[in-house]
């Protein structure tokens, strides 16, 4: 029998490499073997694959066997919780750098307008929303199964987006090279103070809520609701 922290580590390192591998070295040769569609259907069909193989090992791995870092690091992890999802709440606005229809013209007016909202912060808001959840838990220091997953998703996603501009200055050429010029991979957090209303109301609206819902579906209470 496998030990169960082992498993979790495996199955992290198969979500994150099957993620890292079709994205960039297997997407052309498996576009060209299966097209478009095809590739997109495996793509999905192995991500969700090794995700649901996490999520069991994560079960089973054991909780609650580091030390913790105290009330210190609880109040540390929920303010870094707050742009995290700010970020994320204005990531699906204007985004070039998700695969949808006409993202390389949006980033190419993007570019010759300048960033608005979120993207003055980095071009990678939804990433680094995940980024900064990962670092969140990891701070608290729960247990090894929190350590071993957060970092994995972290690293999926501030590699990821690393290799994300390599792979859109070739897919969108002269439009992403653009929007890299005018934004930053790096988040500049003083800009959050311009980011615009509507994108902290909806994050403070997804701070409240998804720390309410940590304790019924994690059994743990998390952000302000553990100090009520």
């Amino acid at each position: 029998m496998i030990e169960p922290l082992v498993e979790l580590f495996a199955a992290n390192i198969a979500f994150v490499g099957s993620h890292f591998a079709m994205s960039h070295p297997l997407r052309a040769p498996m576009v060209q073997a299966l097209g478009e569609r095809g590739f997109q259907a495996t793509y999905s069909l192995v991500s969700l694959a090794a995700f649901v193989w996490v999520i069991l090992a994560y079960q089973a791995a054991p909780t609650a066997d580091l030390s913790g870092s105290g009330e210190a690091g609880w109040i540390v992890a929920t303010i870094v919780m707050l742009p995290a999802l700010v970020l994320l709440a204005g990531s699906f606005s204007g985004n070039p750098a998700l695969p949808l229809p006409g993202a390389k013209a949006l980033a190419g007016a993007q570019a010759a307008a300048g960033p608005r909202g979120v993207f003055r912060v980095t071009r990678h808001p939804m990433m680094w929303a995940f980024g900064l959840w990962a670092l969140s838990h990891i701070i608290l220091l729960w247990s090894w199964r929190s350590v071993i997953t957060a970092g994995a998703i972290g690293l999926l996603a501030l590699l990821g987006a690393h290799l994300q501009d390599r792979k859109k200055q070739t897919l969108m050429g002269d439009s992403w090279k653009q929007w890299e010029s005018r934004t930053s991979y790096w988040p500049r957090f003083g800009q959050l103070v311009r980011v615009g209303p509507l994108c902290w109301v909806l994050g403070l609206m997804l701070w409240v809520l998804i720390s309410w819902a940590h304790w019924p579906l994690a059994g743990v209470p998390a952000g302000i609701w553990r100090w009520f």
